[in-house]
C-alpha cells in the first residue's frame, strides 16, 4: 500500500458518492474544467479604465512559488510555502480571507525559484495537490483535513530537473499523473482512497512538465501526455498504449496539449516547434505539419475557433491557422514574453519581467488592444532568474493574477 491516509479517511469512508460541486462558472484544475485556458466567462469588460480593472482584493500569504489557482463555489485554493514547507491554501472567493492550509511536504529549492508549480485539482469534496518534490495530496476541501497522501518516488519516478510541475487530473473515480520512470510514466489511482489502479507498462520516459488531458479518439477514451521524446496517449481503462509520434523535445517540454476532434496540437521550447496530429481510424497519429511558428516555452497557449494565440520564442505573440500551422500574425514590440489566457473572446496576456497586463481581441485581424495595466507592487521575494510565470485565471466576473507571496484579485466583470 504506496498511500499513507490521513486521519479524515475513515470517518468519511462511507461518504464516497457525494454529488460534485463544479459548475459551469468554476475552475477546478489548471486551465480550467476542459483544460483549454478558455474561461466560460460572458459579459465581461469590453475595455479597461486607463489605469486596469479594480483590484477587489490582495492575498499577502501565498508564500514562494509559481502555482495557480483553482476556484470553486466560494473558495480559491492554491499552493506555496510556510517556512520550510510547501502548503496548500484555502481562501474565501469574496475578499480573500485564509480559511486554512494543509501542509505538503518540505520545499523544493531551484536557481529559477523555489516552492511548488503545479496547480491544485477540486473535485467534490475533496482537493488534490502535488508538490514540487513530488508529494501527493488529498484533503477535505472543507478544513484542509488529510485524506491520503502519496510521493512520485513510489511509482518509479524521479525528480525532474526544475521539480514537479503537472497538476493531477481527476477523471471519474481515477486520479491520474505523470511519475515518469521505467516502472510506467503514467499511473491512475483512485482518487478516494490513492489504491493505484493501473501503471503504463509500455510509456517509461521520465517526468517532464505538461499536465494529462482526456480525449476520445475512435470510441476510445484516452490520457494524451507529452514527453521530452513522445507524444504518448494511453487507455483510460488499463493505461495500455494506443499510440505515440516522436517529439524532438530539448531541456523541458512544458506546455498541455490541445485536442480538438481527432487531433492533437502540441509545442514546446528551446527550438522544438510545433506539430499537428491526426489520429486515424486504425489509431495511427499522423502528421499533419510540423514546424517553427509555435515555439511555446511555458505560458501556454489557447485555440480559439480556428486560430491559436500564445508567445512564441523568436517572432513573439503569435496567431497560427490550426489548420495549416501558418503564422496569421506575429507581434514583438507590443508586450514582452509571458502567459496566456482566454475570455469572452478576449485573451489576457502576462508580460513575465515587468508585469504588464494587457486585453486584446482574440481575432485573426492582428493586435487589437483593448487595455493594459501593471501588476502592482511586484513581489521582492522572486529569484533574479525567475519570472511572473503563474497563468491568469478569469472566472466569475473576477481576474487572478501572482507574483510569489502576492495574489492578486481584480473586477472585470462589465454587468
Amino acid at each position: 500500500m504506496l498511500c499513507r491516509y490521513g486521519p479524515f479517511f475513515l470517518a468519511t469512508l462511507s461518504a464516497f458518492a457525494l454529488p460534485g460541486l463544479v459548475t459551469s462558472a468554476d475552475w477546478p484544475q489548471f486551465r480550467g474544467a476542459d483544460r483549454t485556458d478558455i474561461s466560460p466567462d460572458t459579459g465581461l469588460l469590453r475595455q479597461w479604465p486607463a489605469d486596469g480593472p479594480k483590484l477587489k482584493w490582495t492575498f499577502e500569504k501565498a508564500g514562494i512559488g509559481y502555482s495557480g489557482p483553482s476556484i470553486v463555489g466560494d473558495k480559491v485554493f492554491i499552493m506555496g510555502t510556510r517556512k520550510d514547507r510547501e502548503v496548500l491554501i484555502a481562501i474565501t472567493e469574496a475578499s480573500g480571507e485564509e480559511l486554512w492550509f494543509a501542509e505538503i511536504g518540505s520545499v523544493y529549492e531551484n536557481g529559477w525559484g523555489d516552492g511548488p508549480r503545479g496547480t491544485p485539482t477540486v473535485d467534490g469534496d475533496r482537493v488534490y495537490a502535488m508538490g514540487g518534490q513530488g508529494e501527493l495530496l488529498c484533503v477535505a476541501v472543507e478544513d484542509g483535513s488529510i485524506i491520503w497522501r502519496c510521493n512520485m518516488d513510489d511509482y518509479g519516478g524521479s525528480l525532474p530537473s526544475w521539480g514537479y510541475c503537472e497538476s493531477p487530473l481527476i477523471d471519474g473515480n481515477q486520479l491520474v499523473c505523470s511519475p515518469g520512470g521505467s516502472q510506467g510514466a503514467i499511473v491512475a489511482l483512485n482518487k478516494l482512497d490513492g489504491e493505484m489502479i493501473w501503471q503504463s507498462e509500455k510509456v517509461l520516459d521520465g517526468a517532464q512538465y505538461s499536465s494529462i488531458v482526456v480525449a476520445n479518439f475512435n470510441g476510445v477514451r484516452q490520457y494524451v501526455q507529452l514527453f521530452m521524446e513522445s507524444l504518448v496517449s494511453v487507455n483510460a481503462e488499463d493505461g495500455s498504449l494506443i499510440w505515440e509520434s516522436p517529439w524532438p523535445g530539448s531541456t523541458a517540454v512544458v506546455p498541455t496539449p490541445i485536442i480538438r476532434g481527432q487531433q492533437v496540437y502540441v509545442s514546446s521550447g528551446y527550438n522544438a516547434g510545433c506539430k499537428l496530429m491526426e489520429i486515424t481510424s486504425d489509431d495511427v497519429a499522423a502528421e499533419v505539419y510540423a514546424n517553427k511558428v509555435m515555439k511555446n516555452h511555458h505560458g501556454g497557449i489557447v485555440l480559439v475557433g480556428d486560430y491559436l494565440y500564445g508567445y512564441s520564442d523568436g517572432p513573439g505573440w503569435v496567431c497560427q491557422d490550426f489548420a495549416t500551422g501558418e503564422t496569421v500574425w506575429s507581434e514583438k514590440d507590443k508586450l514582452g514574453k509571458g502567459a496566456i489566457s482566454c475570455a469572452d473572446e478576449m485573451l489576457y496576456c502576462i508580460d513575465e519581467r515587468d508585469g504588464n497586463v494587457v486585453m486584446i481581441e482574440a481575432s485573426p485581424d492582428g493586435w487589437k488592444e483593448h487595455g493594459r495595466f501593471k501588476l502592482e507592487p511586484l513581489t521582492e521575494l522572486r529569484k533574479p532568474s525567475g519570472g511572473i510565470w503563474t497563468h491568469p485565471v478569469i472566472v466569475n466576473g473576477k481576474l487572478y493574477l501572482r507574483d510569489q507571496e502576492l495574489f492578486f484579485c481584480y473586477d472585470v466583470n462589465g454587468s
